[in-house]
């Protein structure tokens, strides 16, 4: 797996060079400021599709493609499938045009808030963690009233006039509308961080998949079809993608700092669909390279690293935000129902002491709450990168 970058260190807040301390002593090892647990907007990797991107868009061509709160519109109707197999058409009461609007009436009602980490299917790294606000999906689709035959919800954004460049994305009737008391909904988000989606993350709305990785989380969204056709559409099940992957469990390592005989190691951990467990680390000296096949694995003595507490919540979330409106967390106590929470990242950090002059390479690897360690169960690269990263460092 291709380490993180230094910039994607920084953006993520998970400490590099530049956001470290040097003790005092040469003995003590340097120390990892706070991380930050929300990203900042701005500071969220971009990995958008078009040509030209739509956040570039201005003027006149940004009206007329209805990225603007005022002129953007949501169209949601039946779908006119042609596979030849589906003999029998997705039927709804009506079909709805939804404005920025009425969609912010809707979340008057229906609001959801929650933490979730953005990571993309094919990219080593996160793109970042944030706090998302809209409505539940399921609540925008009982505007279209009665439906029958309904077993997809198609769903694309803008991108242009291209056909051959729309990036569309699909789920189950089932995903959608009857979600699990533990489970957290679709939904049409519309706030980022207590702010309204800026264009380049994808507003002024775009959908949210809780539990699947980033291109299922459609941005610019306009339009969303019912169908009674079986099969995803999913643009990513091109080139051999999993259109049904979920989140994965996985660590991802920050920057090495060596102070006298010790390193500290730290980094963030994604609590995937099979949630969180710990996260473990394998100091081995640097020497030749390490394939997958081999036999060291066996006997690598992986050590605990123990996952940052929960933060303080007044000073990360925005101010007009509770914990006990978060999903996720106890509506009375306003404390996390799990930690991790689920779908979210959680920083991970620990000191190697006593260290002999040398080349050493150290490890990361999370273990889900099934017993399984990373890049286990899913280790098929096309259901979402999962690779085990890789340190070196030295000692003097």
């Amino acid at each position: 797996m291709t380490p993180l970058s230094r910039r994607q260190a920084v953006k993520l807040g998970i400490g590099s060079l530049a956001a470290m301390q040097t003790a005092s002593r040469a003995d003590e090892p340097a120390q990892i400021k706070p991380r930050s647990f929300l990203t900042p907007v701005d500071d969220f990797e971009d990995v958008s599709r078009g040509t030209p991107k739509p956040h570039t868009l201005t003027g006149e061509a940004l009206l007329n493609a209805k990225l603007t709160p005022e002129t953007w519109k949501l169209e949601i109707s039946a779908d006119e499938t042609t596979n030849a197999i589906v003999t029998q058409k997705a039927q709804i009461g009506k079909a709805v045009t939804l404005d920025y609007a009425a969609l912010l009436e809707l979340g008057q009602k229906h609001r959801v808030r929650f933490l979730k980490a953005m990571q993309c299917l094919n990219i080593a790294a996160p793109l970042g963690q944030g706090l998302w606000e809209g409505v539940p999906l399921r609540d925008v689709l009982r505007l279209c009233g009665a439906m029958s035959n309904v077993r997809r919800v198609y769903f694309w954004g803008f991108h242009n006039d291209d056909p051959k460049q729309r990036f569309q994305s699909s789920l189950s009737y089932t995903q959608v509308m009857e979600t699990p008391p533990a489970e957290l909904p679709v939904f049409l988000a519309y706030k980022l961080n207590g702010e309204p989606i800026n264009l380049e993350r994808g507003g002024p709305v775009r959908m949210v998949v809780p539990w699947a990785h980033g291109f299922k989380s459609i941005k610019w969204l306009q339009h969303i079809r019912l169908t009674n056709d079986y099969q995803a559409n999913d643009t990513y099940a091109e080139k051999n993608n999993d259109p049904e992957s979920h989140l994965k469990t996985a660590a991802y390592l920050d920057d090495v700092v060596v102070s006298g005989k010790m390193a500290h190691i730290g980094g963030w951990a994604i609590s995937g669909l099979s949630g969180l467990s710990h996260v473990e680390t394998w100091l081995r000296p640097a020497g030749t390279a390490l394939a997958e096949n081999d036999p060291e694995w066996e006997k690598a003595d992986w050590k605990p690293a123990p996952l940052d507490p929960p933060p303080d919540w007044k000073a990360v979330l925005p101010k007009e935000v509770i914990p006990q409106s978060i999903l996720g967390f106890d509506p009375a106590s306003g404390k996390p129902l799990t930690w991790p929470l689920r779908y979210s990242m959680v920083g991970f950090s620990t000191v190697l002491r006593d260290l002999k002059p040398g080349k050493y390479e150290v490890r990361a690897r999370t273990v889900d709450l099934n017993g399984f360690a990373q890049p286990e169960p899913r280790s098929i690269q096309k259901s979402g990168k999962n690779g085990i990263q890789v340190r070196a460092f030295t000692i003097a």
